[in-house]
């Protein structure tokens, strides 16, 4: 992906260490709050844990989060170097989605709400509550942040074998799928019915909710191929990375058998299908996977 020398987003609030500042300097957008009172949390918690990106939770806990505090210095593809590297790459991506989902909005007659990007190291307090760096990057509804510890790219690429920029990338893009979600009323309608679904139900519609997502991402990938910022190699490190956390595939890997009716984020091959339906639609419409036969 060419990101380089490109503009950076402000919508940066770094909580690594003792810094807790914000990136750039740059005025941070008022989070629009989407509800929820002291007795949801727990439930908005839970969800944003699995609506993070395709990881499951119990699964990462197993493995070796790769130190926290640390500077993420990586061999082989990805966005190679020191932290700083990584945080001007993570704080392009953001800007080149504020871009795509910016215009969109725009041409609907909207304003894009952009969301603020949260780094922090080991764990983080959000308004959902309390996260570790093992649940994987996430997105808070509550606050309209996304949530990310670094080392997660590491992990991406050594543990989850989806090494590359634009697999990092597509973390990004997913999350912010999520806040898409959020302010077009998918994600609160889902918060207040799953209070009334079984868990098979509620998993069930979780999957649907991470699909439209993946979609979602796809989409922003149409709009930076077509403003000329993808490389070869870029859909096909994408494409592999919504293999390798698909839920089939991440039971196998932790567990060695697999468990359909506890899937909440789609297999591989409906995660690649949904981000690919995007890619290639540059549609919203085409990412109805709330209402489509998936």
């Amino acid at each position: 992906m060419q990101w380089r020398g490109r503009r950076q987003s402000s919508n940066i609030e770094d909580r690594r260490g003792s810094g807790g500042g914000m990136r750039g300097g740059g005025g941070m957008r008022l989070p629009i709050r989407a509800g929820g009172g002291g007795s949801i949390l727990i439930i908005i918690v839970a969800l944003v844990l699995w609506i993070g990106f395709g990881i499951n939770p119990l699964t990462l806990l197993g493995m070796d989060s790769g130190g926290t505090g640390t500077q993420t210095t990586q061999s082989g593809p990805g966005v190679a170097g020191t932290s700083d590297t990584t945080d001007d790459f993570v704080a392009t991506v953001l800007a080149d989605t504020e871009d795509v989902w910016g215009r969109r909005f725009q041409a609907a007659g909207e304003t894009y709400p952009a969301p603020t990007l949260v780094l922090f190291n080991g764990q983080v307090n959000s308004a959902c509550g309390f996260a570790g760096a093992a649940t994987g990057p996430f997105y808070c509804p509550s606050d309209q942040r996304l949530y990310i510890d670094l080392t997660f790219f590491d992990q991406l690429r050594n543990q989850l074998n989806a090494p590359g920029d634009f697999a990092q990338a597509y973390v990004v893009a997913h999350e912010v799928g999520h806040h898409i979600q959020n302010v077009t009323g998918i994600l609160p309608e889902f918060n207040q019915a799953r209070q009334s679904m079984s868990e098979a139900d509620a998993n069930a519609m979780s999957v649907r909710v991470e699909l439209q997502a993946d979609c979602y991402a796809g989409i922003w990938a149409h709009d930076t191929d077509r403003a000329g910022y993808i490389e070869d190699g870029d859909i096909d490190e994408a494409m592999n990375a919504a293999e390798q956390i698909g839920d089939d595939t991440l039971q196998k890997r932790s567990q060695g058998t697999v468990v359909p009716d506890s899937f909440t984020h789609g297999t591989s091959e409906q995660r690649q299908t949904w981000f690919r339906r995007g890619y290639e639609s540059g549609d919203m419409a085409s990412c109805d996977a709330i209402n489509a036969d998936i």
